[in-house]
Formats: structure tokens, C-alpha cells, sequence
């Protein structure tokens, strides 16, 4: 990464030179440094708020409720893996904490989710079909209140920031859909090719 942006700094460099741009160059880096450093506050004041409520919403009950209700999907989805153990709980938590738009618990949480789902079904050098659900399942990212770009929206002059939830809820479900749907028939495939290989030696 920094060899990529060393080669793009000389490779601007050169050419504004060679356009006569240099001043053009200069102004540019200074605006975009202003306007990195505003978006970051207005992230790290939105995060901040929100962070607040999911935490009130946390500390209330309220996420341990939601948890609740995703245990019997999350059951059946992720088969074969304790129901009482850490590697599910964190799975169940995890999953409640994206929904609800706490990214930052959410991190640790799927991480630790990880570790445990590879420790409890001896995984080493390749990925479960579980340990891939639960990261397709990540990747998807349902969010109820998508705050990242709500805030990124309002700092760029939108109006109406959170008018983009409908679209988000609908392509993040599609994108789940279609990756959980796809890790299913190819683990079929695989263990089908398995056994197969199994049974000509």
C-alpha cells in the first residue's frame, strides 16, 4: 500500500509538472486535507451519537432481547456448533450488534467469533462451512440504521440522508440470499466430490 501510494504521489508530481499544473496541484492538496479532516469530525460525531444509543440500547436489555429472537434462525443456520457455547453466543451478538448498527462492538465480537467457531470444529488450514456463513453473513451487513453513510450523505449536502435505507435493507438481503444460497450447494459439491474421491481409493 505504501509502495502504491508513493508511485501515485511521484506519478502527480510528474505530470502536473509536465502540464504546467503545479499550482493547481498545491491547492487541491490543501482542500482535500480540509475536507478529510471535517468529514472525520462529522464521522466522530455521528459515531459517537449513535454509539450512545446502541450503548443505552445495550446496557436497557434491548440488544440481549433482539439476540433472543435471532436464536432459532441462527440455530438451524449454523448446525452442528454448541447452541450454549461461546462460539455461538458470539455469533448471536455479533450478528445483533451489526443489525443494529453498532460496527465498532460488532468487530471484536465477529472476530472472537472466528477463534471460536475454528477452535470448537478443529478447523486449521481451510474455513468451515460455518466459519464462511458467518462471514458471508458479515460481508451482507443488514443494517437497520446504515450510520456510516447516512453521515457520509449529510456531510455531502444530502437532505434526506437515511431516504437510502429501503434500497440498503433490500440489496443487503438480496447479497445475503444469494451468498448463504451459494455456500450451501458448494459445500454439497465438495463434500459429494469428497466422498466420491473417498471411495475410488
Amino acid at each position: 500500500m505504501s509502495v502504491f501510494i508513493s508511485v501515485s504521489i511521484l506519478l502527480s508530481l510528474v505530470f502536473s509538472a509536465a502540464l504546467g499544473q503545479i499550482s493547481e496541484l498545491s491547492n487541491n492538496i490543501l482542500t482535500a486535507s480540509e475536507g478529510a479532516v471535517k468529514l472525520t469530525l462529522t464521522l466522530l460525531g455521528s459515531m459517537a451519537f449513535w454509539g450512545g444509543v446502541m450503548r443505552i440500547a445495550e446496557k436497557s436489555g434491548f440488544t440481549k432481547n433482539l439476540a433472543v429472537l435471532f436464536r432459532p434462525i441462527l440455530r438451524k443456520l449454523f448446525a452442528g456448533i454448541a447452541v450454549d457455547g461461546k462460539a455461538f453466543n458470539s455469533i448471536v451478538m455479533n450478528i445483533t450488534a451489526n443489525i443494529i448498527g453498532m460496527g465498532n462492538a460488532a468487530t471484536p465480537l465477529g472476530i472472537k467469533a472466528i477463534k471460536e467457531l475454528a477452535k470448537e470444529e478443529g478447523a486449521t488450514d481451510y474455513a468451515t462451512r460455518n466459519i464462511i456463513s458467518f462471514v458471508v453473513i458479515n460481508t451482507a451487513s443488514i443494517q437497520l440504521i446504515p450510520t456510516t453513510i447516512a453521515t457520509l450523505r449529510a456531510a455531502h449536502g444530502s437532505s434526506v440522508p437515511m431516504e437510502i435505507l429501503p434500497s440498503v435493507i433490500v440489496t443487503s438481503c438480496v447479497a445475503l440470499f444469494v451468498g448463504l444460497t451459494l455456500v450451501f450447494i458448494l459445500d454439497g459439491v465438495f463434500k459429494n466430490r469428497g466422498v466420491k474421491k473417498h471411495e475410488s481409493e
